[in-house]
Order: C-alpha cells, then sequence, then structure tokens
C-alpha cells in the first residue's frame, strides 16, 4: 500500500503550514443557471453575513511525492492522450485499468478576486491513488501504469468533470483527490507554470460505504485510524475542501466542489 511520505515529512509540512493558515475572506456566493447560492467547497448556503459576490480562496495545498507533473520525475502531463474525461484506463503504452467504485468528479472554477465569475478555458489536472492504495507511475503494482490522471479544460460554466474510481484511504491519509489548476491547456505541461494546488476531501460516511466493498479491505482499517482532526492537509479547516458527494455504490457516485481561485 502506498503511503504518501510527505504528509510525515516535517520539511513538507512546514513549507505548506503557512500558506494553509493564511487568513480566508468571507464564504463563495455563487448562483450558476437556477442552482442554490453555494458555499465553496460544499456546495451549501451559508450564514457567515458575507456579502454576495465575494470568494474564498481554497487552501494552497502540497503536491505530494507522486504529483506525475514533472516535479518529482515522471511528467504524464506530457503523456498523448493526457487530456480526457475518463481517466480510469492508461495511456500510451501502458494498458492497466484501474478497477474500483466509479466516482464522477466535477469542480467548478471561479474567480477568487471579483464577483465569483466562472473561469472558462482554465486547465485542471487530477490525480488520486487505486483502491489499492497506490499511485501510478511511481509506487507497487501501479508503477507501470499512468491511469487515475487527466487533464481537462474548463467550460463556459467553468466546470471538467471526469469519470474515475472512488480512491482508497492510505495509513495516514484521509482520502482525498489532487488537482492542480492551469490557466490554459497550453500551460498545463509541468509544475513550473501551475496557478493553483490543492486537494479535493470526501465525506467519512460515504467512504465507509464504498470501503465495505471488495478490493477495499485495507482502507477500512486505515480509516478507523484517520481523522479529519489529525490529517496534516486538512486538520486546519476543510469546508473549503469537502466535496459534495452523492449516489451509491452500485450506480456509482457524482462528488462536486466548487474551486475559487485568484486569477
Amino acid at each position: 500500500m502506498a503511503h504518501d511520505d510527505h504528509d510525515k515529512g516535517l520539511l513538507h509540512d512546514l513549507l505548506t503550514l503557512a500558506e494553509r493558515k493564511r487568513e480566508r475572506r468571507s464564504v463563495l456566493r455563487w448562483a450558476a443557471g437556477t442552482s442554490v447560492i453555494a458555499l465553496v467547497g460544499c456546495g451549501t448556503e451559508t450564514s457567515d453575513g458575507g456579502e454576495s459576490g465575494e470568494c474564498s480562496e481554497i487552501p494552497e495545498e502540497t503536491q505530494g511525492p507522486y504529483p506525475g507533473d514533472g516535479s518529482n520525475g515522471v511528467n504524464a502531463l506530457a503523456l498523448s492522450g493526457i487530456v480526457r474525461s475518463d481517466i480510469r484506463s492508461s495511456v500510451g503504452d501502458a494498458s492497466g485499468v484501474a478497477e474500483g467504485v466509479v466516482l464522477t468528479v466535477t469542480l467548478t472554477i471561479v474567480d477568487a478576486g471579483g464577483d465569483c465569475e466562472p473561469l472558462t478555458g482554465r486547465a485542471v489536472y487530477i490525480w488520486h491513488c487505486d483502491r489499492a492504495g497506490d499511485y501510478s507511475l511511481y509506487t507497487g503494482d501501479a508503477a507501470g501504469e499512468n491511469y487515475l490522471r487527466g487533464v481537462q479544460q474548463t467550460d463556459g460554466e467553468g466546470r471538467v468533470t471526469f469519470t474515475t474510481i472512488f480512491p482508497a484511504c492510505y495509513s495516514g491519509r484521509w482520502p482525498h483527490i489532487h488537482f492542480e489548476v492551469y490557466s490554459s491547456l497550453d500551460e498545463a505541461t509541468s509544475s513550473e507554470s501551475d496557478h493553483a494546488t490543492s486537494q479535493l476531501a470526501l465525506p467519512e460516511d460515504v467512504c465507509a460505504e464504498v470501503y465495505a466493498v471488495d478490493g477495499y479491505e485495507q482502507s477500512v482499517d486505515n480509516l478507523s485510524q484517520i481523522s479529519l482532526e489529525s490529517d496534516n492537509v486538512f486538520s486546519d479547516g476543510v469546508s473549503l475542501q469537502m466535496a459534495t458527494v452523492s449516489g451509491d455504490v452500485e450506480s456509482g457516485y457524482t462528488a462536486t466542489l466548487i474551486v475559487a481561485v485568484e486569477v
């Protein structure tokens, strides 16, 4: 099972702690079409008195040791076929397919510095571990694969949608998905040009449902030994990063998150 060594590494923790502790502005209120006004990160209306049209920027988080963006060895962003919506299979010379409960992830990228307008034409790169806790390109049986990594360009409503699998819970980390936001597809070539880096958290009740499914056995014990309060990425607050998740293990789940970034 894979382990995010950075999560126990003092250097990474110290470097990112200041970023994660920065003052957050008022909560995002943004309406898309006929949908209700939403809170950044959890999709529910806030009652904290924040003014409409003001956003809270998504916390900047560590990339971890397995980003595949050129900052730590391999660069999946250079792979032909990496721009795709279904990231369950590998591309290029690799042929593996990640098995697990289907998860559809939709991120809406909005302007944190102004009126929360959707940001169109941005590129979003996401990656996460498989159901065994391994990261493609780096660890375990997934080292020779490049699945569970992909890039999409935001549409006219600032949205990107990926079809993937529900990630495992591995030792020392709360279940999560990494992502980076780039100004455009042309810029999404390496971490040197990324605009924002953060992580999406998954709700405990949904994780418990998924981890009762065959193939996720190791996640049951790992989830019982971690909490949002003890996780060293989410322990300082997770409201802007907790996805809203619906669905079931048979038909799959849908996770949504509004991500406000400075432009």
